[in-house]
């Protein structure tokens, strides 16, 4: 990661949606806590296994959670946008880090050492409710992506996290949703367990079925969400 150190700022930490209703002085006093530094694209923030419990906070850019398998394949947790935060299980449980996450783009980021982070939620309820919230919310979702890959075929994996990413992006007056930026076909095949291959078939599939649209070199469109959601819940018997 690169040393770089911008100025510490309590006005980016105020976009960090986990420390969203906090005071001035209560930013400010977690702003001089915080180590900043700017990190390349395409550059560890940390490294699964690793030692260090700090909690980053995500104040520009974008960055991805991710691992990989012992025959090499990339397994993809979810990607972070600017005012999001990770590294928060270590700073809990003083375990390793259990995957990597990496830039996606250039990203300014905030770390938090664990014992100031536990001191801030033991400060803040606001807080510590919300983080207990973001738990619950991750494990109901790492649930409902064992059991997708568990009992759902490649193609219906691939049309679930289609859903899911158009649903993130909104979905539209007219049943439309644009993914923008479009994850590279590896980078979904890492999120659905499978080879970027079936993937680019799949993708194919969809789009001259009408349900994909591609918009320049970055944007997809999803022509009809009520349709893909309708193929995701017949798949999965709901």
């Amino acid at each position: 990661m690169a040393a770089l150190h911008p100025p510490r700022s309590s006005l980016a930490l105020r976009r960090i949606t986990l420390l969203q209703g906090l005071g001035d002085a209560c930013l400010e006093h977690i702003a001089a806590q915080c180590e900043w530094r700017t990190v390349e694209a395409r550059t560890p923030v940390f490294l699964r296994a690793s030692p260090g419990n700090e909690v980053y906070f995500l104040c520009s850019g974008r960055a991805r959670t991710t691992t990989y398998s012992a025959s090499g394949r990339e397994v993809t947790f979810r990607d972070s946008e600017a005012g999001e935060h990770f590294g928060d299980l270590s700073a809990i449980d003083g375990e390793p880090r259990s995957a990597d996450v990496v830039t996606l783009e250039p990203s300014v980021v905030a770390s938090l050492s664990a014992s100031n982070f536990i001191a801030m939620l033991e400060r803040e309820p606001v807080v510590a409710m919300r983080m207990m919230r973001n738990l619950t919310h991750l494990v109901r979702s790492l649930t409902h992506r064992v059991i997708d890959l568990s009992t759902l075929g490649v193609q219906t994996r691939l049309h679930a996290e289609l859903l899911r990413l158009a649903r993130s992006a909104g979905v539209q007056s007219d049943n439309t949703a644009r993914i923008e930026p479009v994850p590279p076909h590896a980078a979904l095949a890492g999120k659905i367990s499978t080879n970027r291959e079936q993937v680019t078939r799949e993708m194919s599939a969809l789009t001259k079925r009408g349900l994909l649209r591609k918009e320049g070199l970055h944007a997809l469109v999803v022509t009809n969400v009520q349709v893909l959601d309708a193929l995701v819940a017949e798949a999965r018997g709901d």
